[in-house]
Parts: structure tokens; C-alpha cells; sequence
């Protein structure tokens, strides 16, 4: 049976598509720097644009992507600065109040139960004295492995040192040749459908866009809530906890939850007592209420339409299909994916067979 011409158009996409994919992800090492660079592009375009514009062309735009790469380079060494020294003084003092909470433990919770007939048989001296092992055995171990990957294979290290090179090059020229890139591809799309295209990728920026951007807020206000909050309390890991808490919940729910358990284990380690958990309920409860009622309708907006669901499972699938790299296109692609699928169910609304 003969193809007709648009089925014969429809199958030469999906080869593309499917040629695409597999190139993807037969060069996902190669091309992660690459992504990274692009990603970071696309967000920090707009600022970029601001700046030339308040030039007014008087100032070369390489000075506009000079500065804002520079921001952006301080930005995150401030934070790794500012969270490292503090991780690298507590986890010690951390392993040394393992045995202040099994004290507590051992003086407080089994008095309390036995007061409702429940008797607890645990061996709390043999089993501190597990714990200690592991964690002692394991920060060696750690230690070990690194300084071993480091003089002995080098393979890891002279990739971070290569990646971080190569991202910063590499963000520097989409930076500043970010509208023309973008030209460029869109010259490769064929005039007949270059205007359904162009309204197609206008709407994806839009979503992208503004939940990028809007999440990053989100992240960077919550992160300050809970820091502030948590050194209210006297937590000494107030600071990367809080900033981790903050900046994990890119990835809804799944950042918060794991800032919620490193929050309680600092806390019962360090306070030995109920004023960890009553110091989560009041930081974390709270946290969600003005993050879920306040601040993510204000930045983020719900008519964007990214449910926190559908962007965990595509974080969760394109991880799984693609690697680290998979992690970075996921949102880009689920925001395509959104938009698709918005124009396929107008489609069938509109059609005689819903419509019968």
C-alpha cells in the first residue's frame, strides 16, 4: 500500500527523532558540558539581554556576558565556600554526640514506653558502639577512595578539571551568540511549517521559562526561610541544611524529604531531646505552608501547568534512559512534551470524532 505524502513527512520525523535519541545517547559524556553550557545559557540569556540593553550599545556585549558569567561563577563558590568548611567541621562533632542520643534514648524513650507495657530489649552500649564503627569506617574509607581516585587513576579529576574548563568556554560563547544560535536552528526547519513551529517553540519558552525562573526563586527564598529557621532553633548544621533544603526542591517533594531527615538526625544528634522534633514540625510545617500558599503561586504561577508529578517522573525516565545528561534535558523536554500535549487534546476536542 503507498504511503501517502504526509504519512511519508510524518515517518522521516520520527527517523530524525529516533537518530537523535540514539545520538544523544551515544555522546551523552561528550556532550554533558555542552548541555550544561545551554541550560545555564538559556537562563541567564535574559539577564545578559538587560544589561546589553541598559548599554544601550555603547558597551560590547561581551562585557554584559563578561559580568553576568563572572556573578555567576561567585555565586556558586560562595556557596560551596560557605557550606564545605561548616560539613567538614560539624560531621566530626556529629559522630561524637552518637553517644549523648543513645543516652537519651536509653533515659528517656524506654522509661516512657514502659509506661504503656512496652518493654524494649535493645543492647544500646553494643549498638552505639556499631554505629561509631560504621561511621568512623566509613569517613575513612571515603577519604581513602578519594585521594586513591585522585593520585592513582586521575580519571575523575582530570574530568571535573575538564568540565570545568570546558563549561564556562563553552557558556561564554552561546552567551553571547545565544540569538543566532537559536536563528540558526530554526533556519533548519522547512518555511511550510516554520510558522506552527515558531508558535509551538514560543509557547515552550513561555512554560520553561517562567517555571525556571520562578522555581529558582522559590528555591533561593526557601532556602534563606529555612536556615534563618533552623539557627532560630540553635541547629549548628543550620547553614547547608537549610541551603540544601532550599536549593533540592528543584526536584519536588524529594528535596524536602531528604532535608526533613537530615534536619531530624542533626537534630536528635545534637539537642538529644524533643526540641529536634518540635524544631522540624515548626521550620519544615511552616516552610511548606508559605512555599505552597505564598511563594510558588506568586513566582512560579499555577497556570504553567508543570505538575510537580510529571516533573519527577521526568527527571526519574530521562535519568534513567540518558544518565547525568538525561537529568538536564528532562525539563526541557517535558516542557515540549507539555506543550504538545496541550495542542494534541485541542486537537481532539475540536475533532468529529469527539464531537461525533
Amino acid at each position: 500500500m503507498p504511503f501517502t505524502p504526509t504519512q511519508k513527512r510524518a515517518a522521516i520525523w520520527a527517523l530524525l527523532a529516533l537518530l537523535a535519541l540514539g545520538a544523544l545517547r551515544a555522546l551523552g559524556p561528550v556532550l554533558t558540558p555542552f548541555v550544561v553550557a545551554a541550560v545555564l545559557a538559556y537562563a541567564l540569556t535574559p539577564l545578559v539581554d538587560r544589561l546589553d540593553e541598559a548599554g544601550r550599545g555603547r558597551v560590547p556585549r561581551f562585557v554584559s556576558v563578561v559580568l553576568v558569567e563572572l556573578l555567576f561563577i561567585v555565586v556558586l563558590l560562595s556557596l560551596f565556600l560557605m557550606v564545605v568548611p561548616i560539613l567538614a567541621k560539624e560531621i566530626p562533632l556529629m559522630r561524637e554526640q552518637v553517644p549523648v542520643l543513645f543516652q537519651w534514648l536509653d533515659g528517656t524513650v524506654r522509661p516512657w514506653l514502659a509506661q504503656f507495657g512496652i518493654e524494649v530489649a535493645l543492647d544500646l552500649q553494643s549498638l552505639k558502639t556499631q554505629v561509631l564503627r560504621y561511621l568512623q569506617a566509613n569517613y575513612d574509607e571515603a577519604v581513602t577512595r578519594l585521594l586513591s581516585s585522585l593520585k592513582i587513576g586521575g580519571s575523575v579529576a582530570f574530568a571535573i578539571v575538564f568540565n570545568a574548563v570546558l563549561i564556562p568556554v563553552a557558556l561564554f560563547y552561546l552567551l553571547l551568540d545565544w540569538d543566532r544560535f537559536v536563528h540558526r536552528m530554526l533556519e533548519l526547519v522547512p518555511p511550510r511549517v516554520r510558522p506552527a513551529v515558531d508558535s509551538f517553540t514560543h509557547e515552550a519558552d513561555q512554560v520553561l521559562g517562567q517555571y525556571l525562573r520562578g522555581q529558582l526563586l522559590v528555591m533561593l527564598t526557601m532556602a534563606v526561610f529555612y536556615s534563618t529557621g533552623l539557627a532560630l532553633f540553635g541547629l549548628d548544621l543550620a547553614l547547608p541544611i537549610g541551603l540544601f533544603t532550599g536549593l533540592a526542591m528543584f526536584v519536588p517533594y524529594l528535596g524536602f524529604g531528604i532535608g526533613l531527615v537530615l534536619a531530624i538526625l542533626a537534630g536528635l544528634l545534637q539537642f538529644a531531646s524533643a526540641k529536634a522534633l518540635l524544631m522540624v514540625a515548626v521550620v519544615y510545617g511552616s516552610g511548606q505552608v508559605i512555599e505552597g500558599f505564598f511563594f510558588t503561586p506568586r513566582f512560579v504561577g499555577e497556570r504553567i501547568g508543570l505538575h510537580p508529578l510529571a516533573v519527577i517522573f521526568a527527571l526519574l525516565a530521562f535519568a534513567q534512559l540518558f544518565g547525568f545528561l538525561g537529568v538536564l534535558v528532562a525539563l526541557p523536554a517535558s516542557a515540549l512534551l507539555l506543550v504538545a500535549i496541550r495542542r494534541v487534546r485541542a486537537g481532539y476536542m475540536g475533532s468529529r470524532l469527539y464531537q461525533g
